[in-house]
């Protein structure tokens, strides 16, 4: 991934919660999870009103630490 695309920002908790891998045994992502860790701070994201913000780098620093940056 380019540091462009890494910079690209995901809106939305449904991308977000693919992006940082939180799905169910099927492979649709788990909302609930996800928002549970968005709203408990465990993501790095914005909340603009009701949505979600975020970039891939900002999630993957959170799991590989400044390995991402």
């Amino acid at each position: 991934m380019t540091d462009s695309e890494l910079d690209t920002p995901i809106w939305g908790a449904k991308p977000i919660g693919r992006e940082a891998g939180l799905l169910k045994s099927d492979g649709k992502v788990d909302l609930r999870k996800t928002f549970y860790a968005l709203e408990a701070g465990y993501l790095d994201a914005d909340k603009i009103g009701r949505h979600w913000v975020t970039t891939p780098r900002r999630i993957r620093r959170q799991f590989a630490g400044n390995a991402a940056a």
